[in-house]
């Protein structure tokens, strides 16, 4: 077992070396866009839980899910050769972070609230 500040260390080192496999390995179409949130990765470094989301993700969710199940082994190894400092690596565990949405949806409301504050000024 590792301490918990080490453990969020590697999971920051995940989340950077993952960002940039994104950007410059993986050619994978269906994974353009994808953008990892967070990775919390557990102290006896058995798993590494990456949570993602990307533009349009809503309507692409289950393509990106798919895709990135499909490229976890190779997601895993290219990882393994960049951080070769860990004597096991953890397996990684791939969900949807609805975070980005659940904001989206917070600011159509609070802008609807707005509205209807700025229509009940005009009416007094």
């Amino acid at each position: 077992m590792v301490s918990e500040s080490r453990s969020e260390r590697i999971a920051d080192r995940i989340q950077r070396d993952l960002t940039l496999l994104f950007l410059q390995e993986i050619s994978d179409p269906r994974l353009e866009g994808v953008n990892v949130t967070s990775v919390d990765v557990d102290r006896e470094l058995a798993y590494a839980d990456i949570y993602v989301t990307a533009a349009h993700g809503s309507e692409r969710k289950d393509e990106i899910m798919r895709a990135l199940q499909r490229a976890a082994g190779f997601i895993r190894s290219q990882l393994v050769m960049s951080i070769s400092h860990l004597r096991s690596f953890p397996q990684i565990r791939f969900h949807w972070d609805p975070t980005p949405e659940r904001v989206e949806r917070l600011d159509q409301i609070f802008a609807e609230l707005e509205e209807q504050k700025g229509l009940d000024d005009q009416d007094e």
